[in-house]
Order: structure tokens, then C-alpha cells, then sequence
């Protein structure tokens, strides 16, 4: 099956694994606009706007002497612990999703795969680093599908990837910066993705920017809410309707004051509300400018 993804968003992707792998490392310099035209056979307006892509993210960046080279603050590459590494994150992915971010430690990892700990910092500097590598495991999770006609539409699916992330990853939440982006491989295809909603429609830099940082930030504010739920049904043994239902059973004048009785909220239904709401209210920042209709 062809690769959906336009091409300048495939360019960024090679570009960054090669990054993530080492084969370019910090101060090396990169594909130049005439060398991506060459490798990648593409006019020199989709080779700019890959570049300017990584530029944004931050994965690389232009010197006096050099030219455009990979920017220096990268987590180490991979190609040191090669598999090693790999099956670290793996596992670490596994006891975040089974026992919680809490429970994740460079100690319990080390104990799970049957090693020292110290023999772990072959691998990996710190938990810090530990933890920006699973979330960027996670969203190279995601199996993006050919972009929907439309702003509106795009970034809906955009918005709804992102939350069947959180729902398979509920810790992850909590490690997704939106001031703060870790500029690696899973992360930034997803950015460059979801960006390209909003391609066309003439918008500036900075609102370009408050448009995604905006989506981004509404689901994971409400994901938050994933984890303490679940732990919340595990304690009660009710899911949040039928919590509801036995709250108001008890407390029905005091419930009144504030709803109907049988009017039933959940996170899915707070989400796709919500997130209705807010492309209503983006409505009004982007028609104005947009050169054809969503």
C-alpha cells in the first residue's frame, strides 16, 4: 500500500529517522533543498516546505558557516543500544500501561528485563530521557489515513487520533508538553499531520501555531481525566454512568437542583461535545481568512 501522507510530511519522517538513528547527528549538515528535489524526485516548493517544517520543530537549524545543519539539543541516538534500546522502551511502555506512570522506575524496568540498573544507564542517561522516548514510541503508534477534504474535518481526525492515543496510553497525558515539544520522530509527524489542516488558508505563523496548540491542548486536558477514571471504576466497580445512576438514586433532590434526572455525562460524550464546540468557536478565526471552504 502507497504511503498517504503527502510527501513533504514522508520527506520530514526520513529526515527525522535519520536523525533519531544516527546517521545525521548534531552540527551534521542536512539534505539541502536541491539534494531533496534529487532524492525524493519533488519540486523545490514541497522540498522547502519540508525543511521549513523541521525548522519549526526545531529539528534542525541554519548557522553562518555551515548552513542548515541537525540542531544540537537531541536526545542521544538510538544506534548506541540498538535493539537494546528498543526493548527497553517496550518495556517500559508495558508497566506504565499496567501499573501506572507511578510505578515506572529505571529500577523496575532494570528488574524486568533481568539486569542491574546501573547496566540500564548503558542504554539510557536518565528516567527523564526514558520517559520523552516512550511517548514518542507512542505516537509512532498512530496509522494516519490519507488527510479528510477540509480544515474542519482534518483536524476533528486529528483531534480523534490523539484521543484513541491517550485512551490505549492513559499515563500519557501527563508526559505531552504543548510549551514545551519534544522535537523527536513520532511526535513531530504528528504535529506536521495535524498542521496540515490548516495549509492554504493564509494564515500567519503565530495563529497557525495557537490553532494547533489550542486542539492539542483541549484533548489532553481532557484525557487527564482517563487515568483517574479508570482508577476511580477499579475502586468502585461502576463505570461513571452507573455511578451516576446510584448517586441519584440516593441524592435525587440535591442532583435536581443542578440536572434533570437521567442526563448522563461521560468522558466520550464530554470529549466529542466539546471538541464540536471548539472547532465552532475556530470557525470564527479561520473562515475570515481561508481561500476555499472546509
Amino acid at each position: 500500500m502507497s504511503d498517504p501522507r503527502p510527501p513533504y510530511l514522508r520527506i520530514v519522517a526520513d529526515i527525522e529517522r535519520r536523525i533519531a538513528e544516527g546517521e545525521l547527528r548534531p552540527g551534521d549538515p542536512v539534505p539541502t533543498t536541491r539534494a531533496i528535489m534529487g532524492e525524493w524526485g519533488v519540486a523545490m516548493a514541497t522540498a522547502t516546505k519540508a525543511l521549513t517544517a523541521l525548522k519549526q520543530a526545531g529539528a534542525i537549524e541554519s548557522t553562518s558557516r555551515v548552513g542548515t545543519v541537525v540542531a544540537a539539543r537531541r536526545l542521544p541516538s538510538r544506534s548506541a543500544g540498538g535493539v537494546e534500546r528498543d526493548r527497553v522502551v517496550r518495556v517500559a511502555m508495558e508497566i506504565a500501561d499496567t501499573d501506572g506512570l507511578a510505578a515506572l522506575s529505571m529500577r523496575a524496568v532494570a528488574g524486568r528485563l533481568g539486569m542491574a540498573t546501573m547496566t540500564l544507564y548503558r542504554h539510557l542517561e536518565a528516567k527523564a530521557e526514558l520517559t520523552q522516548l516512550i511517548t514518542d514510541a507512542a505516537f509512532a503508534e498512530i496509522d494516519y489515513p490519507a488527510p479528510p477534504p477540509g480544515w474542519r474535518s482534518h483536524l476533528r481526525v486529528a483531534a480523534e487520533l490523539q484521543w484513541a492515543l491517550y485512551r490505549r496510553h492513559p499515563w500519557l497525558p501527563r508526559l505531552v508538553s504543548i510549551t514545551r515539544p519534544a522535537t523527536l520522530p513520532g511526535q513531530l509527524a504528528y504535529g506536521v499531520w495535524t498542521l496540515g489542516a490548516l495549509d492554504g488558508l493564509g494564515l500567519d505563523p503565530i495563529t497557525r501555531m495557537h490553532v494547533y496548540g489550542t486542539i492539542v491542548n483541549y484533548v489532553r486536558g481532557t484525557a487527564i481525566n482517563i487515568e483517574s477514571e479508570a482508577l476511580a471504576e477499579q475502586d468502585t466497580g461502576m463505570t461513571s454512568v452507573q455511578w451516576g445512576q446510584a448517586k441519584l438514586s440516593a441524592e435525587r433532590r440535591l442532583i435536581a437542583q443542578v440536572a434533570e434526572p437521567g442526563a448522563e455525562l461521560d468522558l466520550e460524550s464530554l470529549f466529542t461535545f466539546g471538541l464540536e464546540r471548539l472547532l465552532d468557536g475556530l470557525t470564527l478565526v479561520i473562515t475570515p481568512r481561508e481561500r476555499r471552504s472546509p
